[in-house]
Formats: structure tokens, sequence, C-alpha cells
């Protein structure tokens, strides 16, 4: 059953949610990455979109620069949670894209991580599944536990 739906709206931008998807994939959680442009194909992203639940989709992440309408787009569609990443280039090397994800109108939320931050996105997607998913938590309690144990272990930490 796919639990998280990751769109991005250009080939480009693939990288980014592949990242994604392998942290989602180290973390137990299905995911379906998509190619979908808001502005080039938006007939077949509402299909996707609005197909999502029958899919088993709890979560979108929405991938996007310069405009980067897509995530907004994508949460104008959806009750679902929708978290954006804005990709770095256009006129201000990202903060553009950024800034458009965060101002979304009041009444159509989209979370937002980092400029290219695929790994947080996917991170912040476990979280909001982990609510209802006592199993997730823990591997999500895991990960972050040998997070900063292999900080502890680095050399130039010792006798801390």
């Amino acid at each position: 059953m796919t639990q998280v739906g990751i769109i991005v709206g250009s080939r480009s931008d693939i990288e980014v949610a592949q990242r994604a998807a392998a942290v989602l994939d180290e973390l137990g959680v299905m995911a379906e990455v998509r190619v979908i442009s808001a502005h080039r194909a938006p007939d077949l992203l509402s299909r996707y979109v609005r197909s999502a639940s029958d899919r088993g989709i709890g979560v979108f992440i929405a991938i996007a620069g310069l405009a980067a309408h897509l995530p907004g787009v994508v949460a104008s569609q959806t009750t679902l949670p929708v978290i954006g990443v804005a990709m770095a280039g256009g006129v201000a090397d990202g903060l553009d894209a950024l800034l458009a994800i965060v101002q979304m109108p009041k009444g159509v939320p989209v979370a937002a991580v980092g400029v290219g931050n695929g790994e947080n996105a996917a991170l912040l997607a476990a979280q909001i599944l982990g609510v209802g998913d006592g199993a997730l938590r823990e591997r999500l309690a895991a990960r972050r536990a040998a997070q900063a144990q292999a900080i502890a272990d680095d050399p130039a930490n010792e006798g801390l």
C-alpha cells in the first residue's frame, strides 16, 4: 500500500524525489514518485491527486522550483497533508520558490522544509503517518538515536 505520493514538477528535480523515497524506504514507508507539472499537465495532476486515497496515499511531498505552484495546486485539491520542497534556481536561488510555498492563502495550508531538502520532507511525512502507527514512530526514534550515537562516536567528541 502506497503511503506517500512524491510529485516533482519537472524531471530535473527527480534526484531530490529519489532521496526522499530512499529515506521513506529505509523507514519501511511505501512511496510512489510521479513527474507531473502543475502548469503543463493540470488535468493529469488533478486526476492523480484526486485518486490518491484509492492508492493508500496519506501524505504528499510536492517538489518544485521557480514559481513553485505545485505544492499549492496539490493542496487545493485534497485535504491530505502536503509538504512542499522548494528547489534552488530562479531569480533568488530558491528563496522565491520557498516563499511561493509558504505564502499560501488561509484555508489551504502547505508545510515547507528547506530548499532542496527532500530528506526532511520524507521524515516529516513519516512523522505525520506515525501519528497513527506506533511501529513507524519506533523506527523514527531508532533512526534519531542512531544519528545522535554517530555524533557521540565521532573521534572529535572523545571525552565528552
